[in-house]
């Protein structure tokens, strides 16, 4: 054993800056060398040392990476790889309590026992080697280091209770990644530090963790190795690992050496455990906190002195006892079973035939496991090697090629191209080593370049996989305090920071749905800082939109463009709903009453705009007693009110307090008292919304389609529903209330008790087929009987020459029925002639064909005392006798008769108390209510009250004020006259 210049243990526990200080002295003098247990360790150093020096005098010397300036006087490497015989004059070993590891220690005892600085040899470990170093080492100098911080132990908390800055450690890679996909989830993510993972891939892994950009760090064991990193907590996730052997529990030194990566430099750190780990016992914790461990006995050994004459004689030379009671022989590694596999062979048994060749194949047993698949397929690919290097001198260049191709893709997940880059690292090894390959440098390089890009593909996998950059990039934003900068597109996506974070509807941050858990609280944190700014903005734009961009819904919300900004609720007056602003509690008061004030306003004006008629009523001060009442009844309802419901209040108002009414629009119908000019589409949807509001109803009825006359009758549907919406239900449809008034006007021309036929006019008012009107019919209290006869064709019938001067009469006008803003006598009388509609429902209400009267105040029944006018018969087209198509002579030849369907309408109700029209001629005049007054020019024309069944009826005539009017002559030339004359007969 060699004793020169100073050798010192610098020893103590994790966290005293042992490495720092060895980097020190080795840079004190003008060359040095220093030896690390892992390769990340030594990468770390390089560049450490680089940053000081410069590249051009530091080489960098592992199992899979060589970098040697010429001019190189300070040398970093592996212990496995630390050169011999160089003859620097600083030597130091770090870690050098693994010289009882099971596996490499017999690579630390050799250094230990043989490497020498010139000047100075240090080495750096545990206060547990001081009693062997002291036997084996003489002349050496112990320097004890405390600690600079306190460590303590903290028991065992959940995963998701783990404070920012931990390290939880695994000991396998299953267990690694477990628990950072559960920290994704709850944390953000975590950064993942492995020994197997490249210096590139783990630099890179670091930099997530010091950076900030994760809170996290899952690492193996690996991390107890010098690895300097800012952690405050570490936390063992099991307590047993598998030591290539065996599972096995972890020792107290163990757990102290990775514990102690907590609290670096001055800063206090603390360990315990998590997940499915026990708890450590007492007296374990205590020795970790306070440093005290079982002194180290036995040192691993294994003979460095190697007898290369044959292979035989080098496998007895490594398994040479040693003879230090204080040393054990180490375990057969991995490289002296990989030489004896192979010297089973005939073949490699051949080549190995001299010193030179079996000291080659020494060489080539010594290249690491990198890929851990078996030792059996280790040694075969061992095999190939060897034969190659012996048989050629160097591996082959295509071979070398197609070996790095196979493995040079970056497609995959991370266990794909975890394998790929522990593939490379064998032939990253194989090129590091001189003479093998005939162009180092171009292997070198090859190697190196798959070898990053596998790793830069495996950070990224990483990456993607463990971390949630967004929450990692929001939380360093939280946790710095700086303000955070959100942008909203114009379709209401939030980023903030760049990281999508959910979108903003109204007023409301509706954050990313696949967000759960410590992401999602994250996420809504930092969102709402980050819009605060953007709530007062849009309160502003909102305050400052014109009305024309807000509106309700069919169900009482209220929107701003395509965004719910609030809703409707009913208030004290049904006229009066309040506002409920949807806007969430972070932006602010201001913000929430800028916006309920602004919906405030457009609610109000839009009541306002559309019920103006119904407004006016409510604040006519004119307007009194039984008048005032009933127009406060109509306010109530909204506009519109079935005269059933109200015929006593009808009953009772003269004709003053009508005419009152009737100049704010209010149409007393047969059937509904209404306003026309809320029936059209834009007051009926209000309408809708607010009385649904003051029923309290879950779910408002829908306005019908703009322009119907008719819509389905679903039972379901309460009558009550389709009044509000401006429909009557009868049969298996609904009419729409104006147009049945005038359907009103057209039945009463009509004989109910002798029976009549569907006109066009009615079948064109309401828009439905004949069968479809006769159950309309049936729905408001007529019978229908359907008939068949033979279709009446013009050519059929001879056109008296008496018809043919009534067609030709000119019809002339009823000077009864001039004064159309003439009242009406009683509630009886019809009001034909008296109002002319006022306004025309514009979309949903068609505009008439023709001058339509106002209808009769009577009750529910269509009755009147005294029938309407009947509506002009249309013209008959005036058709010269060329201009008929040829085959429509009269004389033609019809070999069958066409048959057509038709119903006879009856009145169905009770008779004594609501008639339908009385039959042409079997009365005159109309009733005068009590104290009415006679009306226009035309005098009074009432009559004494309606006669029953019992009742004379003066011989079936009639009896009026005016003259009768003179019938219209029928054109004999006309095409038609036959079916006329025919019509005229029969009436």
């Amino acid at each position: 054993m060699l004793t020169r210049g100073r050798i010192a243990a610098i020893l103590g526990p994790t966290n005293t800056g042992k490495t720092h200080y060895a980097i020190e002295r080795m840079l004190g003098h003008r060359t040095g060398m220093i030896g690390l247990p892992l390769r990340l360790l030594a990468r770390e150093v390089y560049d450490k040392i680089v940053a000081v020096r410069g590249p051009s005098v530091v080489a960098l010397v592992t199992g899979e990476e060589r970098i040697v300036p010429p001019r190189a006087t300070y040398w970093v490497c592996t212990v496995e790889a630390m050169p011999e015989g160089m003859g620097t004059d600083f030597v130091a070993v770090d870690e050098i309590q693994l010289c009882a590891d099971p596996e490499r220690g017999h690579v630390f005892t050799d250094r230990l026992l043989r490497m020498r600085g010139l000047n100075e040899t240090l080495f750096l470990g545990s206060d547990t080697m001081r009693g062997p170093i002291a036997e084996l080492v003489p002349g050496v100098e112990f320097v004890r280091r405390e600690r600079m911080s306190q460590l303590s132990y903290s028991g065992s908390k959940k995963i998701s209770r783990l404070q920012a800055r931990s390290a939880i450690v695994g000991f396998s890679v299953e267990n690694v990644y477990a628990i950072a996909e559960l920290l994704r989830r709850q944390k953000g993510g975590a950064a993942v530090v492995m020994g197997a993972l490249s210096p590139r891939t783990r630099n890179a892994q670091v930099d997530l963790y010091q950076n900030g950009d994760v809170d996290f760090l899952v690492a193996t064991d690996a991390i107890g190795m010098g690895l300097n990193l800012d952690i405050n907590h570490v936390a063992f996730s099991s307590l047993t690992k598998f030591d290539g052997r065996r599972m096995r529990p972890l020792q107290p030194n163990e757990l102290a050496q990775i514990a102690g990566r907590a609290g670096r430099g001055m800063s206090h750190g603390t360990f315990g455990v998590t997940g499915e780990a026990g708890p450590i016992p007492d007296d374990w914790a205590e020795a970790i906190c306070n440093h005290r461990f079982t002194p180290l006995r036995k040192l691993n050994w294994r003979n460095a002195d190697l007898n290369f004459a044959s292979i035989d004689a080098l496998v007895a030379s490594l398994e040479v006892a040693p003879s230090d009671e204080r040393l054990v022989k180490a375990r057969e590694a991995d490289d002296l079973q990989a030489l004896k596999a192979l010297s089973e062979g005939a073949e490699v048994a051949a080549r190995a035939s001299d010193p030179v060749s079996v000291r080659l194949l020494w060489d080539v047993c010594r290249i690491p496991d990198f890929r851990g698949i078996s030792h059996a397929e280790h040694a075969d690919l061992l095999g190939v090697i060897f034969g190659h290097l012996h048989e050629r001198g160097a591996i082959p260049d295509d071979f070398m090629a197609r070996q790095i191709k196979r493995i040079d893709r970056t497609d995959g997940d991370i266990d794909t191209l975890s394998k790929r880059l522990a593939f490379i690292r064998t032939w990253t090894y194989v090129a590091q080593r001189k003479g093998w390959v005939h162009d180092e440098s171009h292997w070198r390089d090859r190697s190196r370049a798959v070898e990053d890009s596998l790793s830069d593909a495996l950070h990224d996998r990483l990456t993607q996989r463990f971390v949630d950059r967004r929450t990692s990039v929001l939380l360093r934003r939280l946790k710095q305090k700086e303000a955070l900068l959100a942008e909203v597109n114009d379709k209401g996506e939030v980023t903030v920071e760049g990281e999508f974070v959910g979108k903003l509807e109204g007023f409301r941050f509706r954050q990313d749905k696949d967000a759960t858990g410590q992401e999602a609280k994250t996420l809504k944190t930092a969102s709402l800082q980050a819009l605060a700014p953007h709530f007062h903005l849009r309160a502003d734009r909102f305050y400052n939109a014109p009305d024309t961009e807000i509106d309700f819904t069919e169900q009482g919300g209220l929107m701003w463009g395509t965004e719910a900004i609030g809703k409707l609720e009913a208030g004290d007056d049904p006229l009066k709903p309040r506002v409920k602003a949807f806007v969430d509690d972070e932006a602010g008061p201001d913000v929430l009453q800028k916006v309920q004030r602004r919906l405030q306003h457009f609610i109000d004006r839009k009541i306002a705009a559309l019920f103006e008629p119904l407004l006016n009523v409510q604040h006519d001060e004119a307007l009194t007693g039984i008048a005032r009442g009933f127009g406060f009844r109509m306010v109530e309802a909204m506009g519109i009110i079935a005269r059933a419901d109200v015929a006593d209040e009808v009953k009772g108002l003269d004709q003053e307090a009508r005419s009152a009414l009737r100049k704010h629009g209010i149409r007393f119908g047969q059937y509904t008292i209404f306003m026309p000019l809320l029936l059209k589409p834009a007051p009926t949807r209000l309408r809708l919304v607010l009385w649904s509001l003051a029923k309290g109803l879950d779910t408002f009825p829908e306005a019908p389609p703009p322009g119907l006359v008719t819509v389905p009758n679903i039972d379901a549907v309460p009558a009550e529903h389709y009044l509000i919406a401006g429909y009557r239900k009868s049969g298996e449809r609904a009419i729409r209330i104006d147009m049945l008034e005038r359907l009103a006007d057209l039945l009463r021309a009509e004989d109910s008790r002798a029976g009549f036929e569907a006109k066009a006019d009615m079948l064109s008012i309401t828009g439905l087929t004949l069968q479809q009107f006769a159950d309309l019919m049936q729905g408001l209290g007529y019978k229908a009987e359907a008939g068949e006869r033979v279709k009446v064709k013009a050519v059929d019938a001879v056109v008296p020459k008496d018809a043919e001067a009534e067609v030709a009469r000119p019809v002339e006008e009823d000077p009864a029925t001039e004064n159309t803003d003439t009242p009406v006598f009683d509630a009886g009388q019809s009001e034909a002639g008296a109002v002319t509609e006022q306004a025309h429902v514009s979309d949903a209400v068609p505009e008439a064909p023709e001058k339509v009267t106002d209808i009769p105040d009577a009750g529910e029944a269509p009755i009147a005392e005294e029938p309407a006018e009947p509506a002009p018969e249309a013209p008959v087209p005036d058709v010269a006798a060329e201009d008929v198509p040829v085959g429509t002579a009269a004389d033609a030849a019809i070999s069958e008769p066409e048959m057509e369907a038709f119903f006879t309408f009856t009145w169905g109700g009770n008779r004594g108390q609501n008639r339908g029209p009385r039959r042409e001629g079997s009365g005159g005049g109309r009733r005068a209510a009590q104290g009415d007054k006679p009306r226009g020019k035309g005098g009074p024309r009432g009559k004494g009250k309606p006669r029953g069944k019992d009742k004379p009826t003066h011989g079936g005539k009639s009896f009026e004020a005016r003259p009768p009017r003179k019938e219209k002559q029928i054109d004999p030339d006309n095409p038609f006259a036959a079916a006329l004359m025919g019509l005229k007969d029969k009436s």
